[in-house]
């Protein structure tokens, strides 16, 4: 990891204390063009995460709190007539940004959440027959509570495949915790934090990554992958062939952010459980106990492919 990127990820962990793999993991799916979806219980900073990373880049950033009332004009924008009333004009909406922090995100409705699905994917939005590109880079940061239900939209397997890594950040351990209480609030924190990268600078290493070199052996390793989960009894829905590139592209970030120029079986395997877990479908239980029987699943089925030489 480059001196820069060091200096990013020791921000980043100055504030969000405690060895945790998220940082590292969001920082992953930054470089490798995907969206982080955060699922935790309240209070274990998930917000918190997503606010350092974006004050850590000189780039736009937008955060919105999804309510069952928003609607998607509220993301997108509107067409508005000019004062003379002749033209229409566009009034870009809080989606125009690099980095978007979507608290909540089953707190509104399909309709608004579907949204964001062309952004997701193609980083562009489509509105009165003309299309609007984003800024780069674009990352979707969404947060949700997995613990309550009440009012809330739980998101479509096709949206959740739009996520290349869903993460969990659990509790801190008792020394974090306890350095935790000692710190300023974090909101004074976040307001003196200084830029360590600029838009430019991600989108540089983005497309380092896209050079890093997969052989032949890891990217036919990465397909047997995916099909033992298609062929698993346990499994009603296995990964599918989006899975399968987004668990190369994150493989290749995982591989620039280690300082090599190829990925190896080890990058794949350190990535299946976030990259892969949240794609699959398996028969119902509670939100946490399904996220957990899918990771052990699909590590699982990681264990039945010989890895390459």
């Amino acid at each position: 990891m480059n001196q820069r990127i060091a200096e990013l990820r020791e921000q980043i962990a100055g504030i969000f204390l405690g060895e945790n793999p998220a940082i590292d993991w969001t920082l992953c799916s930054l470089f490798a063009r995907g969206h982080v979806l955060l699922e935790d219980v309240p209070g274990v900073g998930k917000t918190l995460l997503a606010s350092v990373l974006a004050k850590s880049i000189d780039c736009p950033f937008s955060r919105i709190q999804f309510t069952p009332d928003m609607l998607p004009a509220d993301l997108i924008g509107v067409s508005i007539f000019s004062r003379d009333g002749e033209i229409l004009k566009f009034q870009p909406g809080p989606l125009f940004t690099s980095i978007l922090l979507a608290d909540e995100i089953n707190r509104t409705t399909p309709k608004t959440q579907s949204a964001l699905l062309e952004a997701m994917s193609e980083a562009q939005v489509t509105i009165d027959g003309t299309t609007h590109q984003l800024p780069l880079p674009f990352m979707v940061i969404a947060t949700q509570n997995p613990s309550e239900f009440e009012g809330t939209f739980p998101l479509p397997e096709n949206q959740l495949d739009r996520f290349l890594m869903r993460i969990s950040l659990g509790y801190p351990d008792a020394d974090a915790e306890t350095n935790l209480l000692d710190l300023r609030p974090s909101t004074t924190m976040l307001d003196t934090l200084p830029a360590v990268l600029h838009a430019d600078d991600i989108v540089a290493i983005q497309q380092e990554v896209d050079n890093i070199h997969m052989s032949e052996p890891v990217r036919r390793y990465i397909v047997e992958l995916a099909r033992q989960t298609r062929e698993s009894d346990e499994i009603m829905v296995g990964l599918s062939p989006r899975g399968s590139l987004a668990l190369a592209q994150a493989s290749r970030a995982w591989a620039w952010m280690k300082q090599r120029e190829f990925v190896t079986p080890d990058d794949v395997l350190e990535l299946i459980s976030p990259v892969c877990a949240h794609r699959i479908v398996i028969h119902g239980g509670s939100t946490g106990a399904h996220w957990q029987h899918a990771e052990e699943l699909v590590l699982a089925a990681s264990q039945r492919v010989a890895a390459p030489a």
